[in-house]
């Protein structure tokens, strides 16, 4: 099951202090333009970097429309079954315009 948060909630999430770990699986290139201040391990690098995942806290996963961040949810849920992911509804979209 695919857990989605959208950006509001993050925001919440901040003014709340909640402690959670966020993740741009986009391309370097991309996250320089416009990032919302997650990490970035692209897509096709984010199973070789399975170790800087926080197991200890939710982990939001973003991408430009939500597409690779669903993908990345779904290879690492196999590996890290205990973690709580989120994906970005909508991605950061409409944040770009």
């Amino acid at each position: 099951m695919m857990r989605h948060i959208t950006l509001k909630d993050i925001d919440r999430w901040r003014a709340d202090a909640v402690d959670f770990q966020l993740i741009d699986v986009r391309e370097p290139i991309e996250h320089e333009h416009k990032n919302i201040g997650g990490e970035l391990i692209p897509l096709e690098e984010i199973m070789k970097n399975t170790a800087a995942i926080q197991s200890n806290k939710p982990v939001v996963i973003y991408c430009k429309r939500g597409i690779r961040s669903q993908i990345a949810i779904q290879k690492l849920q196999r590996k890290l079954p205990k973690v709580e992911f989120y994906n970005l509804q909508g991605g950061i979209y409409e944040l770009l315009k």
